[in-house]
């Protein structure tokens, strides 16, 4: 049966949607452009922006940009942002993002001329990833096909193509009948109770897509941008640019970014599945997670001996010690040992890069957690703030938000866990 297809009123009165003011990353899922795309972890934009407002910074920095929050908020506050992100998927999704105050009515164009598209073609599905047939039923999966090789056929990297490819990818999930975990992750065998139709969804996200552009503040003076690079260098980032950094780097609980968009990318036939995220993502990445260090995969002495981890030397290495001789006795044998020492390794560089590319004065925010793999104890942030003045800031604090496993449902070990704001300045 033939989707009915929809045209949108490009002359309609702007709704604002409801706006979520809680200081959670929960809000954002409510807020205005922030919607279109739920990435892992983050912070809420409202505090962020708040932020900048209360300081009075003039440019920020976002070395983790993930998809776009604090680059949003600058924005929202009057402030100049460059952001950082080395996950060229997510990359994608905060360029389009900064695409919000284009012309709503290109938008609309292109969203006729692929719906146009679709109706005209049929669903292909046997060739769709392993992943991709288990997520979605054969009627939901053609007519998404339809809809992914009408966005193929009509592309010219236009800012109304980029946010139409944006909308395909907000609706992957609403119309799949899995479940998903608690961030991001996929769990076919889990099913949801509510599954949209996908021209459905993709109508109902067009009408977000366009009532969120026509209810954001054009652009001032300032302007926001996002690079493709990695945090530990910040290549393209000036000398000095930053007054305020404000960013939630991974954590080293052994979290798998890149497996975070899977769905997405096999979706898009970027990859075929879960071996081709080394590859296409993760060797791009912070390590913080076993999958980026197979075993023997890096000289640990010579790391834990680095100047990088000087500050740090005799903890760090009693951690890594420790955790090496328990994974003996695992089943799994996971190395965290290496992932602990890697992790801290490539956050020095990238305290090292932010001395660069701040101001004097700069302050800096890192929302964050600590870890405790195998049940050892990491007190990440005072070696985070530990780092940061080994690379030339002043001083650090802690700000304490709330904790985390307290209620002894992780089997894997009875480690009171915290997470909060770790403040840089100098």
């Amino acid at each position: 049966m033939m989707a009915q297809l929809h045209f949108f009123d490009i002359d309609a009165p702007e709704r604002k949607p409801t706006v979520d003011v809680s200081s959670t990353f929960a809000g954002n899922a409510r807020l205005p452009v922030h919607r279109w795309f739920r990435y892992s972890a983050g912070f809420s934009a409202t505090w962020a922006e708040n932020l900048i407002r209360e300081t009075g910074a003039r440019s920020v920095l976002d070395p983790f940009a993930g998809s776009g929050t604090t680059l949003l908020a600058a924005e929202d506050a009057g402030a100049d942002a460059v952001g950082v992100e080395a996950h060229p998927f997510i990359f994608r999704v905060a360029s389009a993002k900064l695409l919000r105050h284009s012309d709503v009515r290109d938008y609309l164009a292109k969203i006729h001329e692929i719906r146009e598209e679709a109706e005209l073609r049929e669903g292909h599905v046997a060739e769709y990833p392993p992943l991709v047939q288990k997520c979605f039923s054969q009627h939901s999966l053609e007519q998404l096909d339809r809809l992914r090789a009408a966005l193929e056929q009509t592309r010219d990297d236009s800012a109304a193509w980029q946010l139409a490819w944006l909308t395909m990818v907000s609706i992957l999930r609403p119309s799949s009948h899995v479940g998903t975990a608690q961030w991001q992750y996929v769990l076919p065998r889990k099913e949801k109770k509510r599954v949209a139709e996908p021209f459905a969804a993709f109508d109902s996200m067009v009408n977000t897509f366009a009532g969120d552009m026509r209810a954001s503040q054009p652009p001032g003076r300032s302007s926001a941008q996002v690079l493709l690079g990695d945090a530990r260098s910040l290549t393209g980032v000036p000398d000095g640019f930053a007054q305020l950094v404000v960013t939630s780097p991974p954590y080293p609980n052994n979290y798998d970014y890149a497996d975070a968009t899977r769905l997405e990318m096999s979706f898009f036939k970027e990859i075929n599945g879960w071996g081709d995220l080394q590859g296409a993502v993760r060797q791009f990445l912070v390590r913080a997670c076993s999958q980026h260090v197979p075993e023997r995969s890096v000289n640990a002495r010579e790391l834990l001996e680095s100047k990088e981890l000087r500050p740090i030397c005799d903890e760090i290495t009693r951690v890594h010690d420790e955790l090496a001789t328990i994974r003996e006795t695992k089943g799994g044998k996971k190395t965290y040992h290496l992932m602990i020492t890697c992790y801290f390794y490539d956050l020095a560089q990238v305290w090292f890069a932010l001395r660069r590319t701040c101001t004097p004065g700069a302050r800096v925010c890192f929302v964050v957690g600590d870890s405790a793999p195998y049940g050892v104890y990491v007190p990440v942030m005072e070696w985070l703030g530990r780092l940061a003045l080994a690379s030339g800031f002043r001083t650090y604090r802690f700000e304490r938000t709330r904790d985390r496993n307290v209620k002894w449902k992780n089997r894997k070990h009875r480690v009171p866990l915290c997470e909060g704001r770790l403040w840089v300045e100098g």
